[in-house]
């Protein structure tokens, strides 16, 4: 037996229905279910479906009480920290989505670039933006991160 892929990730939202807006608006998301559950105090909550149909995004409101990892950001200033880090979604052009991010609200982090990582050099090109929620939204075009295509693998080099 084995993970068969990851299906998919839960945010809580500060404005509920704007957080919802920039999803399906923005990065093309579409509204897959949608209920409450009071026991949890969830008045509402939605799984909402990515273009590729392979991954979700869970949105609970902002009073729901569910299980979290880290703590709330106390200010928009403040940055949260816990083991969620950021989202990455591929993408076909990085500048045009960066681009129709800010217009619908996220803040500018890192601007497009092209990047060079580790040995042999894997380029990427990738710009990240904090979602109208605070998110931090990673945009990235097509990587191919298959370790057969390298010499070395990962567990050898960290051996050295």
């Amino acid at each position: 037996m084995s993970v068969k892929g990851l299906a998919h990730i839960a945010i809580q939202a500060k404005d509920y229905k704007a957080t919802i807006s920039f999803y399906i608006d923005v990065l093309g998301f579409k509204l897959g279910h949608h209920w409450s559950l009071p026991s949890f105090q969830i008045k509402e909550a939605s799984m909402l479906i990515s273009p590729d149909q392979r991954t979700c995004i869970e949105i609970f409101d902002n009073d729901a009480v569910i299980a979290a990892q880290g703590k709330k950001a106390l200010s928009e200033e403040d940055i949260a920290h816990g083991a969620l880090l950021h989202f990455a979604f591929y993408v076909d052009n990085v500048d045009e989505m960066y681009q129709k991010a800010l217009a619908h609200g996220a803040k500018a982090f890192i601007e497009p670039d092209s990047l060079s990582l580790g040995e042999p050099p894997l380029l990427i090109k990738n710009a990240i933006v904090h979602s109208p929620n605070g998110e931090v939204i990673e945009f990235l075009e097509e990587v191919d991160f298959d370790m057969s295509n390298y010499t070395t693998s990962y567990r050898d080099a960290s051996k050295a």
